[in-house]
């Protein structure tokens, strides 16, 4: 017997992009995962962008593996790939499926998603028990066809705009394939449900938070009423059009100018430069900081000295949308008063008039309104940020949903190695 038949089954990770600063869920689910005892291998489509990386990125030990991201930088291992992989039974089965899908999606995207399972498939982890996406879109679609090559099961965790901005026949079919689906929002597994042919195999699963690292802030007084010092406002996200940051700006500009009040924004994104021109054209330059892309202990810092958080989250005109947002969950955890919008999950943590304040999407006037109160009622944001603590530790504690998720992968005894605290 080979060494490899006495190791653990492995769960092989199809990721868009790792690591990335944007995506803390992500990480923060696969360092469960190994605590869990799971052994893992991650397959990423795209090398990092990100300068930095998070403390958690760190602690996870799982392997990287880097497909080709496009495939003319690598054609030789293309190529091999194909060699080895042509011979395969599945193979035609899956180049029959990827044949069907590139007629109804002729793009360069749906042929570098068939290279990349190629590669996939030809390198594929020994021990591999199954394959796990996370999203549903081209990430899916590289597990599907190499799941497929290989004769192996596939699963997939879902979450925004992987859902809202692919075609109904391509999710219906995903969904027929994979053995199960998370996604984390009632609002995503509803939908999810109408288009599979067996509902039951999607299910919830919140990403929730860690409250190991996002421990729930203690003594956390509000006292600044926008008189004299400036009530501190913080808004963590990409620049881009489905955050509504422009609205935003102009919510700012809306409130009275003798409010005191300074805005935060932590976040890269291709409108940043487009939204600081926006806010200089308003009068609002001195009033805003644009911190860009920080690691996570720089967030948890910003967080802890913040009075009010705000998200304008809209729907995005190709329909990209947020889920549930964790800046929101670790806003919480450290009693920061949130206002945010009543789009796609955001209600289901952010109870409006109870743990915080939502307002209609693209409306600058009602946003503008609920900042001014926000602003200047600290006894209104302590009442919300405490609830919203409560209400979050109740229902939203990772470690509760890991656990569902855990369990659907191949049994494997479970680590004890403790976890590092970042939040001393």
């Amino acid at each position: 017997m080979s060494d490899h038949q006495n190791l653990p089954p492995v769960v092989t990770v199809v990721l868009k992009g790792y690591p990335r600063l944007s995506e803390t869920f992500i990480a923060q689910e696969l360092l469960a995962l190994e605590k869990r005892g799971h052994r893992l291998h991650l397959i990423s489509l795209r090398h990092p962008t990100d300068k930095a990386t998070h403390p958690i990125h760190d602690e996870i030990q799982a392997p990287v593996t880097y497909l080709p991201e496009y495939l003319y930088q690598e054609p030789l291992r293309v190529f091999k790939s194909w060699l080895r992989i042509r011979k395969l039974p599945g193979y035609k089965k899956a180049k029959k499926l990827w044949v069907k899908d590139l007629w109804r999606d002729k793009t360069s995207n749906r042929i570098r998603r068939f290279g990349q399972a190629l590669v996939l498939a030809a390198e594929l982890p020994e021990n591999t028990e199954i394959l796990y996406a996370h999203f549903l879109h081209t990430p899916a679609s590289v597990a599907r066809y190499a799941a497929l090559m290989t004769d192996k099961e596939w699963s997939c965790s879902a979450h925004a705009k992987d859902i809202w901005t692919s075609p109904e026949w391509e999710l219906s079919e995903k969904l027929q394939d994979l053995k199960w689906l998370v996604t984390c929002t009632t609002f995503n597994t509803q939908y999810l449900k109408k288009l599979a042919a067996d509902p039951e195999k999607v299910s919830l699963l919140y990403h929730g938070l860690d409250l190991d690292r996002f421990r729930i802030a203690k003594n956390k007084k509000h006292l600044l009423d926008g008189k004299q010092a400036p009530v501190q406002i913080l808004s963590v996200g990409r620049a881009v059009t489905k955050k509504g940051y422009d609205d935003l700006l102009n919510a700012f500009k809306q409130l009275p100018e003798n409010l005191n009040w300074h805005f935060t924004h932590i976040g890269g994104g291709t409108l940043l430069s487009d939204l600081k021109k926006q806010a200089k054209d308003l009068g609002l330059e001195s009033k805003i900081s644009w911190k860009g892309a920080l690691p996570q202990k720089e967030v948890l810092a910003a967080l802890r000295k913040s009075d009010l958080f705000v998200l304008a989250s809209r729907v995005a005109e190709d329909g990209d949308r947020d889920g549930l947002p964790n800046v929101l969950m670790e806003a919480q955890s450290q009693k920061v008063a949130v206002v945010s919008t009543d789009v796609s999950a955001i209600p289901e943590l952010i109870r409006n008039g109870k743990t915080g304040l939502l307002v209609p999407e693209r409306n600058p006037e009602e946003l503008s309104k609920a900042l001014e109160l926000m602003i200047t009622k600290p006894d209104r944001r302590q009442d919300y940020s405490d609830r919203g603590a409560d209400y979050l530790a109740q229902h939203f504690d990772a470690a509760a949903w890991i656990d569902k998720l855990a369990v659907r992968f191949p049994a494997v005894e479970k680590a004890c190695e403790p976890a590092l605290d970042l939040t001393e």
